[in-house]
C-alpha cells in the first residue's frame, strides 16, 4: 500500500494522562475505501484512539496522518469537513423538534439544529440517504419519537449526506436490541456494496458486531496493539482469550465471527481478583 492509498497512518502513537499511558506504541494503517475495526475490552484505549483519529484529542507521542494530512501540519477544522464521527453516546443532543429528514439535513452544515436554508439538491440527497439506511418511511417523524436503532441510523445518514471520505462509528450498536443491531450492521455493509464507499472505522467490544465487509482489525489490550491484520488472523480464540481474560471459542459463519464462553468456565471467572 502506498501513502496515497492510506486513509489512516498511525506511527508509535501514544497518549498520556495524569502520569499514566492510556495508549502506547500504536502502529496501524487503514487502506482508503475499506472497512476496518478497532476491537478490545473496556479500558483498552479504544475511545481514546477514536478521538485521536477524529482529531478531537492530540496524541502525546507519535505521528498521526489522516486522509493524507499530517497532524501538526494541517488545519484540523478543515480536515473534519471530510471526516465524520458518529457516537452511540454523546454529550450533545439534536434539536428535539427536528424530524428525521431535518436531522439528516443538518449534516450539510454540521449543526445540531437546522438554522441554514437548504436547496432542492440537499433535500433530495438527504431523502435518498435516509432511504439507503432504511428510514424513508419515518422521514417526517420527529427524531425523539424514533427508536434507539432508528436514531443511530438517522445519525449515520446525517454523516453520509456530505459523502465523507472517512466515517468513524464509535460503538454504533451499543444498547440496541437484536433487530436494531442487525439493521445498523446492514446499513454499514450496504455502503460497501456501492461504488466508492467511504473509509469506515468501526469501534466495538464484540466480535459479532463486525460486518462482513471488515478487512482490517486492530485489537487493543491495556493501551497497546495486541494484534492486527485480517479478521481471520486476529479473530481467533488463542489471540483473543488473553486480552479478554476468559477462555472462549470463536465461530465463523456468513462472513461474521461469533464468540462463546462455555458456562463451565464461569466459576473460574468469578474466582478471579
Amino acid at each position: 500500500m502506498t501513502q496515497a492509498d492510506a486513509a489512516i497512518e498511525l506511527s508509535s502513537v501514544g497518549f498520556r494522562r495524569d502520569g499514566r499511558w492510556i495508549l502506547q506504541g500504536i502502529d496501524w494503517t487503514v487502506e482508503a475505501g475499506t472497512c476496518s475495526a478497532i476491537l478490545g475490552p473496556n479500558g483498552s484505549g479504544k475511545s481514546t484512539l477514536t478521538r485521536i483519529i477524529a482529531g478531537h484529542l492530540w496524541p502525546t507521542a507519535g505521528r498521526v496522518r489522516v486522509l493524507g494530512e499530517t497532524f501538526g501540519q494541517v488545519d484540523l477544522h478543515a480536515l473534519r469537513r471530510d471526516l465524520r464521527l458518529v457516537q452511540s453516546t454523546s454529550a450533545v443532543e439534536m434539536d428535539p423538534e427536528l424530524t428525521a429528514h431535518e436531522v439528516a439535513l443538518t449534516g450539510f452544515f454540521g449543526t445540531l439544529g437546522l438554522y441554514d436554508p437548504f436547496d432542492q439538491r440537499m433535500r433530495e440527497e438527504s431523502l435518498e440517504v435516509l432511504d439507503r439506511v432504511g428510514l424513508h418511511h419515518v422521514a417526517e417523524h420527529r427524531f425523539t419519537t424514533l427508536s434507539s436503532g432508528e436514531r443511530m441510523r438517522c445519525l449515520i445518514a446525517r454523516a453520509l449526506v456530505i459523502r465523507p471520505r472517512l466515517l468513524v462509528l464509535d460503538e454504533p450498536t451499543a444498547g440496541l436490541d437484536l433487530l436494531a443491531r442487525e439493521q445498523v450492521l446492514a446499513t454499514v455493509q450496504r455502503m460497501f456494496e456501492t461504488e466508492s464507499p467511504p473509509t469506515v472505522v468501526f469501534i466495538t467490544h464484540h466480535l459479532e458486531e463486525l460486518p462482513p465487509a471488515t478487512e482490517n482489525v486492530l485489537l487493543l489490550g491495556e493501551g497497546r496493539a495486541a494484534a492486527q491484520g485480517q479478521p481471520q488472523e486476529v479473530l481467533k480464540a488463542d489471540v483473543l482469550a488473553p486480552i479478554y481474560g476468559c477462555p472462549m471459542q470463536v465461530a465463523h459463519s456468513g462472513g461474521r465471527y461469533y464468540v462463546q464462553v462455555h458456562p463451565q468456565a464461569w466459576a473460574s471467572l468469578l474466582s478471579r481478583k
